[in-house]
């Protein structure tokens, strides 16, 4: 379809909606790449987290100063560089300051910023921040030189930084997460120490390869420590940038007493942080109420600012090394992190290997260095040509004088300076004009000459002069060869980035190895019959043989359905819905008569707003038997039992039309006969044998011709020779005397 689009010179241009919206579609995934979701691979930053620091630059909430309330830094960010909402901006804020998210905090936080246990921060009114020390060294240090381009912002009233000029590979150090449209990042950090030696490495040789990089940069360095554990995988994931690494926290076992001793989790994978930890104690309590292990007698979370402590009490003469295994592949004490080194690179999202991010990293430092010394040395000869001007006058500082006060105005003398013209001036001797005619300044010398106080004519002032001149050409000097030699570039980068490493450095926190798969044999546990029981409220609990027996006629009383089952066996329950949704018993509480049970939603797949137990039993049961299932809108069907035995938690059992529900799942045995019955009164009784096998994905037969709105309410199967009575309207029916039929007819009305 087209349409007319209107251009800025009114001409009509016939195009497709199609490509409008491909256009269209395009220029905001790109936005969204580019100034929101992923950071650029020279500083590391995304745009909000550089607005945000670049504010707090300008605002002057420096790492020596007090600090600022987080609302204040939050609202100057918004109203002049990002216009996305108040909560992103917080967020980025809060996460710069958090230690067990960065390798090297950039804002330096006052108040409650979060805990790693997944708490968030207090609001943006009552906490306080300001810049880290290392942020203003490493990251905004030379803003004032520019060494980095200035764009105007989305109203272009400000000018902001299009990078910030980052002297380290923050993006390495700090890491980063983000997703973008059909794109998503995920870097994890890295030993500040270990990257300036990888990067001073790259600069002395930039042939050096990815592994022999590693040397330098073996791996990850998270926050919270944790011990990465397929150092052989590493290797690959830094060349293509993509990749997975496993994690795992950090066990170790204290002694009690009596022979008790203590498991103590003293790190956690990066991953856990949040409210993963809580999950964690969750699942441990879980395999304890599922019988997995007996070993644990108590957990509690004892973390707190000096670092995790997660401590399980153990029993006596506990499997230590059972356990262990148990929670690393039961929980998520060992975890993968998903790696995709995904930046912006040259104004364009790439997936980057490691030696491309110092590639990246290196080209910039050169890049802001030649700026940076560019202009100082232009700085520099201006400043020697004004003292080379300064320092001649001096010599000849008498003739200056006469020529000032020979002049009628300024104009007059400066000309006289720069271009030896004597026209209007007034000399003592012709001797001294004839040396003005022949004085020679710039433009510059002659305003800084004409500026000079008398005081600058003191000797002391004359000396100080000359050693400035003397630091000036020193300059220049250094300035010039710095540019033009890339050794001695280079050399000054490494220096620099010595004294952060001097600085800034700290101790690896997080071990990587090559450890062996977890291996986890789960005990088994003695098999044994006992009852399942769910009651009409969906909740099911099992209890021991004994006690039902002992309780049948309260039991039979307060539960809808009630059989034996193997404890490691599992239950089917068929829903109105079509579905067949299983359960393993052990997930079931086992105890007491008066235990109410767990509900069964939340051991299956099972939604009981939206559906509705029509047949539960043991699902060996169900696989030694032939089912058939009937609908409101009579389609008949049989099923083979042994269709049920899958994995999957929920699967089909019945093909179902539009508006129609199961309204029965029965059995069987030996039945030869079914009669159905409606809403209306109407019976049909035919053979068994007339409803086709089918598989448990189709939709069956129909069983009986229905008229109107009347629909089949329930469904009786008969015996030979046993006889079968329903009550209908307060009078007793006899099925067995219904006249048998055929399938698919209309029924007969039953008036008793």
């Amino acid at each position: 379809m087209a349409v007319n689009e209107v251009t800025q010179d009114d001409q009509i241009i016939k195009t497709e909606y199609s490509e409008i919206m491909r256009k269209s579609y395009i220029d905001y995934a790109m936005s969204v790449i580019i100034s929101r979701a992923l950071p650029d691979v020279r500083d590391g930053l995304k745009p909000v987290q550089r607005r945000t620091l670049y504010d707090m630059y300008e605002l002057g909430i420096r790492w020596d100063h007090p600090y600022r309330k987080s609302a204040r830094i939050v609202g100057d960010t918004m109203g002049k560089y990002h216009p996305h909402g108040d909560s992103s901006i917080y967020d980025a804020l809060v996460v710069m300051s958090q230690d067990f998210k960065k390798g090297m905090t950039l804002v330096d936080g006052h108040g409650n910023f979060g805990s790693i246990e997944g708490d968030g921060a207090a609001a943006m009114r009552y906490t306080e921040a300001r810049l880290e020390k290392v942020t203003q060294e490493t990251i905004l240090a030379d803003l004032d030189k520019d060494v980095v381009d200035f764009i105007p912002n989305f109203d272009e009233t400000e000018k902001e930084p299009s990078v910030l000029p980052a002297k380290i590979p923050n993006l390495l150090i700090n890491g980063s997460e983000g997703i973008a449209v059909g794109m998503a990042t995920s870097m994890p950090p890295h030993n500040l120490c270990e990257v300036i030696d990888g990067v001073k490495a790259y600069i002395r040789n930039p042939k050096l390869t990815t592994e022999e990089l590693m040397e330098y940069i073996p791996g990850p360095d998270f926050p919270t420590g944790g011990i990465v554990v397929n150092q052989n995988e590493l290797l690959e994931i830094y060349e293509t940038g993509t990749g997975k690494i496993k994690i795992r926290g950090r066990m170790e076992l204290e002694k009690g007493k009596a022979g008790k001793n203590r498991l103590v989790i003293t790190e956690i994978p990066y991953t856990m942080i949040g409210a993963n930890i809580s999950k964690f104690l969750t699942d441990v309590v879980a395999l304890i109420d599922a019988k997995k292990t007996n070993d644990i007698v108590d957990i509690s979370n004892q973390s707190s600012k000096e670092g995790i402590r997660i401590v399980l009490e153990l029993k006596k003469d506990a499997d230590v090394e059972n356990l262990k295994n148990m929670l690393l592949k039961k929980t998520k004490l060992e975890d993968t992190f998903g790696v995709n080194m995904l930046a912006v690179a040259d104004g364009r999202p790439e997936t980057l290997g490691l030696k491309d991010i110092i590639r990246h990293h290196v080209d910039f430092q050169r890049e802001i260095r030649t700026r940076k010394y560019r202009n100082l040395l232009q700085k520099e000869l201006d400043k020697k040509e004004i003292q080379e001007g300064l320092i001649r006058a001096c010599d000849v500082i008498d003739l200056i004088i006469e020529i000032l006060r020979g002049s009628k105005d300024v104009k007059t003398a400066k000309g006289c300076l720069i271009e030896g013209n004597t026209e209007g001036i007034n000399f003592k001797s012709r001797i001294s004009k004839k040396m003005a005619e022949q004085l020679r300044f710039t433009e510059r010398q002659a305003d800084a000459i004409l500026a000079m106080r008398l005081s600058k004519l003191i000797g002391l002032e004359i000396e100080a002069l000359m050693k400035e001149h003397e630091e000036t050409l020193a300059n220049i000097t250094e300035y010039k060869d710095i540019l033009t030699n890339p050794k001695s570039m280079d050399r000054l980068i490494i220096k620099e980035l010595d004294s952060y490493k001097k600085e800034y450095g700290r101790e690896r926190r997080t071990a990587i190895e090559n450890a062996a798969e977890v291996v986890f044999e789960e005990k088994k546990i003695p098999e044994t019959e006992v009852m399942f029981l769910m009651d009409r409220f969906g909740y099911a609990k099992t209890v021991d043989w004994a006690v039902y027996d002992k309780n049948r006629e309260t039991i039979d009383e307060e539960n809808k359905y009630i059989f034996p089952v193997m404890n490691t066996g599992r239950v089917c329950l068929f829903t109105n819905t079509g579905q067949l949704h299983t359960l393993k018993v052990m997930d079931l509480p086992h105890g007491r008569i008066k235990d109410k049970g767990i509900p069964i939603d939340n051991v299956s797949n099972y939604s009981s707003s939206s559906e509705t137990v029509v047949y539960a039993c043991d699902l060996k049961e169900v696989i030694m038997q032939k089912l058939m299932f009937a609908t409101k809108k009579s389609m008949l069907k049989h099923v083979y039992g042994t269709e049920f035995d899958v994995t999957k938690r929920s699967v089909a059992a019945t093909g179902l039309n539009d508006g129609d529900e199961v309204i029965a799942v029965l059995p069987i045995i030996d039945e030869r006969n079914i009669v159905l019955r409606t809403r209306d009164g109407v019976f049909l009784k035919f053979a068994l044998d007339e409803i086709p096998l089918k598989k448990k994905g189709a939709a069956g037969v129909r069983g009986m011709k229905l008229s109107g709105s009347d629909e089949v309410t329930d469904v009786y199967l008969l015996k030979n020779g046993v006889e079968q009575t329903i009550d209908v309207n307060g009078r007793s029916l006899e099925l067995n005397k219904l006249k048998l039929a055929r399938r698919d007819t209309k029924g007969t009305k039953v008036r008793i």
